[in-house]
């Protein structure tokens, strides 16, 4: 009888396997399109810049509108997700984050520039918090800590994406590689996005394998003390996400500009970045059960620091770029398992603060990075991630009681 149980079950737990399965692919191609569409906008950062004729200052407060108008959508986006659910939100806003790639090209100032990039901030920032939102969910009903995988999958993406802008950097215009984006956009939108319109959230098993009707990050208010470990992980991801972003937004124009590289190696930079952040994120999952998250918080940031140390002041290109994939390979699992954990915790509302407070360090680092290029340099401004990349490392080894790893 216990085993006919056992065959009873299996089969009553096939349909919502398969169910899973479907989703966590479906939720696997957005978040590679994410990072698809994002990496072809920034390997054109050099071409948009001549174009529109801004310094280094002005083209890093023309860089903040991305940042502003994800951080300015990212907890209504939490609130949307709460109401009618991440699956359709992720939808919607991959159709206007492929939409919006093709504006930045058309611009022909710095003002102009920072308007339409605020718009692509705002897809860009309403289609991360939802995915991550859903990813959380299907993560809890997993019961493995998969997060990384989903990520993995927007590195590649974005490795796959800069490695195609290099390519094509010398003989295609800016104008007609991110419209080829929009379309590759909203074709795989229009492919993957039923999968998530026909799919609810999933809910996660009680400990005694029973799904619960609701998650209790949706039912309860968070305490303060949960709301303070929310606060925690926000601030491991803005450290993190301010290398992220210094390096898609300044990277190719440190390799180009003080080192002399080609624009197509300049343009390789990052997609060797993108590479050593796929290949750390894939290893994600197997690091995380090895280690636990405080110590894979830990070494990453204090790997993240060392690597751009290097990348920054080498005075070769191929020594950079080693620093570059070094960095990477550091920051790969930080950002992924600090969004985790604050959405493990406080639901939707979780993802949203800490993605916020993720991408404030987003919001920072264009502007900061380009007033310290401009008072010192280029490489010296970039030692700044270096310093956020141990920062993250300190946090989490200061509060590794606090936080369950």
């Amino acid at each position: 009888m216990p085993t006919l149980n056992k065959l009873r079950a299996v089969k009553d737990d096939s349909p919502r396997t398969a169910s899973l399965t479907r989703l966590r692919i479906a939720l696997t191609i957005f978040f590679a399109l994410d990072g698809f569409i994002f990496a072809g906008w920034v390997v054109r950062i050099p071409a948009v810049k001549e174009q529109t004729g801004a310094s280094a200052s002005t083209l890093g407060l023309a860089l903040l509108g991305v940042s502003a108008g994800a951080v300015i959508t990212m907890m209504l986006t939490g609130r949307l997700c709460r109401r009618f659910g991440s699956h359709p939100v992720t939808v919607v806003s991959g159709v206007l984050l492929a939409l919006s790639v093709a504006l930045p090209p058309l611009t022909h100032s710095a003002l102009t520039l920072g308007l339409v990039l605020l718009v692509f901030g705002a897809a860009y920032g309403g289609i991360n918090v939802a995915m991550n939102s859903a990813a959380v969910d299907l993560v809890a009903a997993l019961r493995r800590p998969v997060m990384p995988s989903f990520h993995a999958a927007f590195s590649l993406g974005g490795m796959l994406g800069a490695g195609l802008g290099g390519l094509v950097a010398g003989h295609v215009s800016p104008t007609r590689h991110l419209l080829a984006l929009t379309v590759i956009g909203l074709l795989v939108t229009a492919a993957v996005g039923p999968t998530l319109l026909r799919h609810d959230a999933p809910t996660a098993p009680d400990d005694r394998g029973r799904i619960r009707n609701e998650p209790a990050s949706a039912s309860e208010r968070p305490s303060g003390r949960v709301r303070g470990l929310v606060l925690v992980f926000g601030l491991i991801a803005l450290c993190t996400a301010y290398g992220e972003g210094a390096l898609a937004d300044w990277g190719a124009l440190h390799l180009e500009e003080d080192l002399h590289a080609h624009p197509g190696v300049a343009a390789a930079g990052y997609s060797c970045f993108a590479l050593a952040m796929t290949i750390g994120r894939i290893s994600g999952t197997t690091l995380l059960e090895r280690l636990g998250r405080t110590r894979t918080l830990v070494f990453g940031g204090a790997t993240g620091a060392a690597g751009m140390l290097l990348g920054s002041l080498a005075p070769t290109v191929w020594l950079a770029l080693l620093g570059f994939a070094v960095t990477g390979l550091g920051l790969a699992n930080i950002f992924p398992v600090a969004v985790e954990r604050a959405g493990a915790l406080a639901g939707p509302t979780g993802v949203a603060a800490a993605s916020t407070l993720g991408y404030g360090g987003m919001l920072l680092g264009p502007p900061m990075i380009g007033f310290m290029a401009d008072w010192f340099s280029l490489p010296a401004a970039l030692t700044s991630v270096a310093v956020l990349a141990g920062v993250a490392a300190l946090i989490g080894f200061a509060t590794r009681r606090a936080a369950v790893s």
